[in-house]
């Protein structure tokens, strides 16, 4: 049985072709508007999943430590470590600035880890290349999206810092690369002063007469080493012993430390539900505007494409051609045209998005939603273009 639909494409593929492939370059874009918020989405349970806690230990009232600013004392993990239920604990800060690397700077959440090993709180989980903080000080573990390599040398606050491991997809719920750094380093980096600010300081205090006592020489010099010191952290993070229950440790925690406490889902909560909240609705609004610009263009195509062979249609109509075969063949070029148009986006999609700079997940299911909704406002979209071209007159429009 010969193909009407198949003929009238080869008769003008060039034409059919470059319809599709500008049609599938609209499609990668809406693709890449989901796998964006998708994206957004992953980055802030990467960041719960690669700090392998359990719990989050934050300063009382808080959204800490991602949503809002939180400073427990450093020690407070001895007293939450002896707590039933508990198996590890670690302090850790979190700290965004430009690291700078040369001339260039990268912008960077910079995590200060506690001594420890593999698999502790706040390390990362793994890496792809070099090896662990073993020192103290100046060394730096980096995100391979910062750009960094083993060896390079980063400046962060006024310390160099040498990248002695590779890790990968460790980022901030902004999707900013993280770099890790001893936990000490971090503190200072944290709360650093320039030696302007501290001269100045010691200066006011030295001028107040309730800390330059006679009778208490020592008070200013203990007073200028406390204040040069950083002794807080952001958070601890907590992992519990197998068969305990989080939310009851969480409770036991609150109870006795006076502390907030929240598990990993309260922690998911804050992150999407508060922090990229506002983004993510954004992002919806765009994408639904561009799914409705993209079915209107859709349907002006195909509607286009048939109104453009009228006369083709006509004269078929004439030689006794049936009306089921003449839907048919538009219905077909338009299913053909959405398919093509779809192969181009999800191609387009998929190569084009590790080019952006935030992370872009492309889920699978988006895909399938993706092409069923292209076929069927291809579907419905022919269905208007049939109606319109059955209702033409042959003879005249022959004759026009």
């Amino acid at each position: 049985m010969i193909s009407l639909a198949g003929r009238d494409i080869l008769h003008s593929w060039g034409k059919f072709v470059f319809t599709g492939f500008g049609l599938g370059l609209l499609i990668g874009v809406t693709l890449i508007m989901a796998g964006v918020y998708r994206g957004m989405v992953d980055d802030a349970k990467v960041l719960l999943d690669n700090s392998s806690a359990d719990l989050w230990v934050v300063q009382k009232n808080t959204l800490g430590p991602y949503a809002e600013s939180s400073s427990i004392y450093d020690d407070e993990w001895r007293g939450i470590r002896s707590m039933p239920g508990v198996a590890r604990t670690a302090n850790v800060t979190y700290l965004t600035m430009q690291v700078r690397h040369g001339n260039r700077d990268v912008r960077s959440m910079i995590s200060g880890i506690a001594a420890g090993q593999p698999g502790q709180p706040g390390w990362p989980p793994y890496l792809i290349d070099g090896r662990q903080i073993t020192r103290g000080h100046y060394e730096a573990v980096a995100d391979v999206a910062t750009g960094f390599k083993l060896g390079d040398t980063l400046q962060i606050r006024r310390n160099q810092y040498k990248v002695v491991g590779l890790t990968r997809r460790m980022v901030s719920s902004n999707g900013d690369p993280m770099v890790f750094i001893p936990l000490k380093d971090a503190q200072e980096a944290q709360f650093l002063k320039d030696n302007d600010a501290i001269l100045e300081q010691r200066r006011r205090n030295a001028q107040n007469p309730e800390f330059s006592q006679p009778g208490a020489p020592g008070l200013l010099d203990a007073l200028n080493s406390s204040q040069t010191n950083n002794p807080y952290v952001n958070s601890v993070l907590v992992q519990v012993k197998h068969g305990s229950s989080p939310e009851e440790v969480a409770q036991a925690i609150e109870r006795w430390k006076r502390l907030t406490v929240y598990t990993r889902e309260e922690m998911e909560e804050i992150l999407i539900g508060k922090m990229i909240a506002t983004s993510a609705k954004q992002i919806g609004m765009f994408l639904a505007i561009l799914a409705v610009v993209s079915a209107a263009i859709v349907a002006f195509i195909i509607y286009t494409l048939t109104l453009g062979k009228i006369r083709e249609i006509a004269v078929l109509k004439l030689i006794g051609t049936r009306n089921r075969t003449i839907a048919g063949m538009i219905l077909q070029q338009a299913i053909a045209l959405g398919v093509i148009g779809f192969v181009v986006g999800k191609i387009s999609a998929t190569f084009g998005a590790p080019a952006f700079p935030k992370y872009v997940l492309l889920e699978p299911m988006d895909s399938a939603a993706g092409f069923v909704a292209v076929v069927v406002i291809c579907i419905l979209s022919s269905i208007i273009a049939i109606r319109a071209a059955l209702k033409v007159d042959p003879a005249e429009a022959v004759g026009g």
